[in-house]
């Protein structure tokens, strides 16, 4: 197989993953007719046609489908070769597009970062900040930090932290509303809802017996993203179930006062989560073997007691 033939299959991939030649030309920073040209090289190789092109998508024939798989085998074969005989080709260079959700990387990820990039002076990063989960093939993206339990099995998802939840609001609104004695008593408080949970309304909590506890609860303010939710619950506009992280310390300077300590939610996982079926690149294993190793070491983002 000659090295132009192997490129061509590699942009073809990145078609079906991406749904777009345009998305690949950007990404290979070339032009989408020669993108174009590329595949039809490859369809004039094989004597097939691989994709149906329309002005809206790409789409899969029953030949491309099948050529498809076997081309995933192949690309990660030859990356696997390739670090088998040249190990410097091991090393942790290129660009790492991250997603992350914006409130978690402002206070976790980029104060982190410094000390990971001058470790590896060759490597750039592109983030992709936002609540809502990306599609990270069609996105391009290499590792996501996603919080909570990945549903969808066409992921690798990799355990490198846990998330405790607290429930919270300021002195001053405890002293105007009162404070909760069980979850129950939120359904008469002003509760901060985050819209980005899957229950929204229906707030999950655990009894000190180990039995679920599940509270309706509504608010006057309702927000899509953590950073929203951070501040509505610093300006006292009401009690909201936190995850620790969100704050650094101004639970220990008193800003904020927690409640129901005995019936705190079931901890979620912080995850790497990567594309299946594709070799992972030296740089993503760093990356989340770093943030792995930081997480361990912050009491926030790691397990009260190990597993």
């Amino acid at each position: 197989m000659n090295a132009g033939l192997l490129e061509h299959i590699r942009t073809f991939a990145r078609a079906v993953e991406t749904g777009s030649f345009t998305a690949v030309a950007v990404e290979q920073q070339q032009s989408q007719p020669t993108v174009s040209r590329q595949i039809s090289a490859l369809e004039g190789h094989l004597g097939v046609r691989l994709l149906q092109r329309t002005t809206r998508a790409l789409t899969l024939t029953d030949e491309g489908r099948t050529f498809y798989d076997h081309a995933l085998a192949l690309l990660e074969a030859v990356e696997a070769a390739t670090l088998a005989v040249r190990p410097g080709d091991a090393a942790v260079t290129g660009q790492l597009r991250i997603a992350a959700p914006l409130a978690f990387a402002r206070l976790h990820l980029m104060p982190r970062m410094q000390r990971f990039l001058d470790a590896h002076p060759a490597l750039t990063t592109d983030w992709v900040l936002g609540d809502r989960p990306v599609d990270l093939v069609e996105e391009g993206v290499d590792l996501a930090i996603r919080i909570g339990r990945i549903t969808d099995q066409s992921l690798i998802a990799r355990r490198i932290g846990e998330m405790r939840r607290i429930t919270v609001a300021t002195p001053g609104y405890w002293l105007r509303s009162g404070r909760p004695m069980h979850p129950q008593d939120l359904k008469g408080h002003d509760c901060i809802v985050y819209t980005g949970l899957a229950t929204i309304d229906e707030w999950h909590f655990k009894a000190p017996d180990g039995t679920p506890q599940a509270v309706k609860v509504k608010g006057r303010v309702r927000v899509s993203a953590s950073e929203g939710m951070r501040s509505a619950v610093l300006e006292g506009l009401g009690v909201a179930v936190v995850p620790t992280w969100l704050f650094t310390d101004e639970v220990e300077r008193g800003l904020l006062q927690r409640v129901l300590t005995d019936y705190e939610p079931a901890p979620l996982p912080i995850q790497a989560v990567t594309p299946s079926r594709r070799m992972v690149p030296p740089r993503v294993r760093a990356f989340s073997d770093y943030l792995a190793a930081e997480f361990r070491a912050d009491p926030r983002l790691s397990p009260v007691t190990p597993h």
